[in-house]
């Protein structure tokens, strides 16, 4: 990766059909359930020598749910969790991005979901990067972070008969992002 140096600053595109931002919870206590959001798009402004003064933009269209089961799905569009007619969007905006380890950095922002903001801290690692076999410079990252839904709102919940409930308050999200170095290559 030391290879591409100065490379690495500038703007970078989220690869919609490369990137995998999702979820996972608790289902009645006993199991896992998986989603993530078909409709991504995002930009990331790299300054290698400052990482400092680098910025993230993520935005992911609540309507494109998918945790392969269509009743849910349409569950979690509905009011009772993202209520995606009135708030079609779910944006995060950095406020620092620090690096803490050698390609591992450490990304604070803004993250609202239905009108409601809050701070959260993302651990990201640089997995690579390369140049694609089109010739594109891609870079690679993964992480994850685990939040209380509540916190922004997401409060429906169902008692179960034996004891605790039907969906976890607290949700681990799951990052694998590819991005695409925005190059004038012509020139």
């Amino acid at each position: 990766m030391a290879d591409f140096g100065a490379e690495l600053s500038g703007d970078w595109i989220l690869d919609p059909a490369h990137t995998r931002i999702g979820f996972s919870a608790r289902h009645a206590m006993v199991t896992k359930v998986r989603g993530s959001f078909n409709d991504v798009d995002g930009l990331v402004h790299v300054d290698a020598g400052d990482p400092s003064r680098s910025t993230v933009t993520v935005r992911l269209k609540t309507a494109s749910v998918d945790t392969r089961n269509a009743q849910r799905d349409a569950h979690l569009r509905s009011p009772d969790f993202f209520d995606a007619e009135r708030y079609p969007e779910i944006v995060f905006r950095s406020t620092s991005v620090d690096e803490v380890e050698e390609n591992t950095y450490m990304v604070v922002g803004d993250l609202t979901i239905r009108d409601v903001t809050k701070q959260v801290a993302v651990p990201l690692d640089l997995v690579g990067v390369h140049r694609d076999a089109d010739g594109a410079l891609r870079a690679g990252f993964e992480g994850t972070r685990r939040v209380n839904r509540r916190d922004w709102g997401l409060e429906w919940q169902r008692a179960l008969d034996t004891g605790g409930v039907l969906v976890s308050e607290k949700i681990t999200l799951e990052f694998e992002v590819s991005a695409v170095k925005v190059e004038n290559r012509a020139a």
